[in-house]
């Protein structure tokens, strides 16, 4: 028993004495440090050297005096640079107030890049990265007069408004070129944090200035032209608003004296060439788009993509795929039917992608050994390309009675809808299928109502109505669809149904109806005419006062489609529906 309690008290000693002995060791390794480092600071004093804490703060101070600041920031950063000095570094607020003064002397306050005020050569600068899109350029042309006879005056805020595909970004870069600034991008899809704008406060651990700030930071310049793009996919949650934090910022009245969260100073906005770019307005808070000069772009005619591909697009995809002009040709009539029939977009990207296929199909026979040139001609563009893709138009040669065709506005271009409708033998009211919003459902109860008030004079039985139903579709049914542009459309398929009489299958329409007859003008005519021009439809008509649009359209557009102007429904049915007696159209 003695033995048993002698050796538990050994163990409990030898514990001790283990615990002891490491204890000392760390007080011995943290006075020896603590010994060496003060040696250290004697050894540079001597030698008239300073600590690396010194240094840090000395250099942070030779660079502040180098810097180019307002006297107010200039205030600000010493101030700081003076609280930081007296910090140890061992504080939790040295490394923040550090890298706070450090972002204070990187911002470009008062440096800026020399515009390029020479109107040719800006021309030929936008003329060599884009075909078309005159109106744009005219708008940048315009500008570059004004600041040449006006150095003072604002920065535009542009708005550029199309369907994906046709440049919006590219033209930024473009016109960022030509003016000899520099380019940055912002990308404000999904963004719902109004903080990543404005900047988070330094009370925050991880606190970061906003986008704008850093944007600028990364430029060297406060005269950058900045594309905000996607402006109409901003987010919106308990975190704020970021639409709402753009109102100050595209604004030139606000914006020369714009406040970063973190920053907290003062920040001239106002030498910015802010462009944005959107698919669509709608969705825009109406404050915001007060603030911007929309330039819309619209798709581009089958003429047009042609141009684009020739100039632009076929020497990109052989510089891609490492191909010599001389090992592949591709004809303009082969471009054409790849346009046609494996296409169907306003902008020209899935064009390029085609196009690139066709340059890897060769490049792959190139690797191979087979250096062969090859010309593909449009028999050909099957074996590359696979089977072609869109038929529509042959699918849609005869129309029958009930079935119209009507155009519709969309964010990817215009299209082409058919309007089906049926009667219910024995069924009641009207029924509606193919996804439709409520404005569409209300412009077919309108249209149905309007065509039974004139039943007499179209020579349609009332009865027919009572005892019949009639069911109304638009294809594509997994497509939302909405808008009052159809409503023409759908008073012809109607009156087409009630008559037995069929429509024009090369005659596309669209706009808006009242219960009195009239034709009210809608909005996306250029969209929706190159879309009946892809279609092959050659006949379109649209109410009396959407003449002024057919002046944006490309001149071969117009030239290839007749265009019959309505003023009321009378109109529309008389030039839909040929086998309609005159006599039973009211003048």
């Amino acid at each position: 028993m003695v033995h048993e309690y002698l050796a538990h008290e050994v163990q409990v000693l030898e514990l001790r004495q283990h615990i002891a002995s490491q204890v000392q060791t760390e007080l011995s390794r943290e006075q020896r440090e603590y010994m060496l480092r003060q040696h250290l600071r004697a050894i540079q004093e001597e030698l008239g050297e300073t600590s690396p804490e010194k240094a840090e703060v000395a250099e942070l101070r030779k660079r502040l005096a180098e810097a180019d600041l307002p006297e107010l920031v200039r205030r600000e950063a010493e101030r700081e640079l003076a609280r930081l000095e007296r910090l140890p570094p061992a504080a939790p607020d040295y490394q923040l107030t550090r890298t706070y003064v450090e972002f204070i002397i990187e911002l470009p306050w008062n440096k800026s890049t020399q515009d390029n005020l020479d109107l040719s050569s800006v021309r030929q600068v936008l003329d060599e990265d884009h075909y078309d899109l005159e109106r744009i350029k005219e708008r940048i042309l315009e500008h570059l007069a004004v600041w040449k006879l006006n150095p003072q005056a604002k920065a535009p805020i542009l708005c550029f408004v199309g369907p994906p595909g046709v440049g919006k970004t590219s033209l930024g870069q473009s016109i960022a070129r030509a003016l000899g600034r520099r380019f940055e991008r912002l990308s404000l899809g999904g963004l719902h944090d109004e903080a990543e704008l404005r900047g988070h406060r330094r009370t925050y651990i991880g606190a970061m200035p906003g986008r704008i700030i850093q944007a600028l930071r990364r430029a060297g310049v406060k005269n950058p032209l900045l594309m905000l793009d996607e402006v109409d996919k901003l987010g919106r949650d308990f975190r704020g608003d970021p639409a709402a934090a753009l109102l100050e910022i595209l604004d030139p009245h606000q914006n020369n004296s714009f406040r970063d969260n973190y920053l907290d100073l003062p920040f001239d906005l106002s030498n910015i060439f802010f462009i944005t770019t959107a698919n669509t307005l709608d969705t825009i808070p109406r404050p915001l788009l007060d603030r911007m000069e929309v330039l819309r772009l619209s798709g581009y005619s089958d003429d047009e993509k042609l141009h684009i591909a020739r100039r632009y697009l076929i020497p990109r995809q052989l510089k891609e795929a490492g191909l010599d002009e001389n090992l592949l040709s591709i004809s303009d009539a082969a471009v054409q039917r790849i346009v046609h029939r494996y296409t169907r977009e306003a902008g020209v990207r899935e064009l390029e992608r085609m196009l690139g296929q066709l340059a890897r199909k060769v490049a792959l026979r190139v690797a191979q050994g087979d250096r062969s040139p090859v010309r593909i001609e449009p028999e050909q563009l099957s074996s590359y390309l696979g089977p072609e893709r869109f038929f529509l138009e042959e699918a849609r040669r005869e129309l029958p009675p009930g079935v119209a065709a009507g155009l519709a506005w969309t964010e990817t271009g215009g299209d082409v809808l058919y309007v089906e409708a049926i009667l219910l033998p024995g069924g009641k009211g009207m029924r509606l299928t193919g996804q439709l919003g409520s404005v569409m459902r209300e412009s077919a109860a309108a249209a149905r109502t309007y065509i039974w008030s004139r039943s007499q004079e179209l020579g349609i039985d009332p009865k027919l109505f009572r005892r019949c139903g009639v069911h109304i579709h638009v294809p594509a049914g997994a497509v939302p669809k909405d808008g009052p542009s159809a409503g023409v459309t759908m008073a012809t398929a109607l009156a087409s149904l009630y008559t037995r009489l069929p429509v024009r299958a090369d005659t596309a329409m669209t706009g808006e109806i009242t219960l009195t007859g009239l034709v009210l003008p809608v909005g996306g005519i250029k969209e929706k005419v190159l879309a009946a021009h892809r279609a092959g439809l050659r006949r379109v008509i649209l109410p009396a006062a959407n003449e002024k649009d057919l002046v944006d359209l490309p001149a071969t557009v117009r030239e290839s489609i007749e265009f019959v102007l309505a003023e009321r429904i009378d109109d529309v049915l008389a030039a839909a529906i040929p086998a309609l007696p005159a006599p039973l159209v009211p003048k």
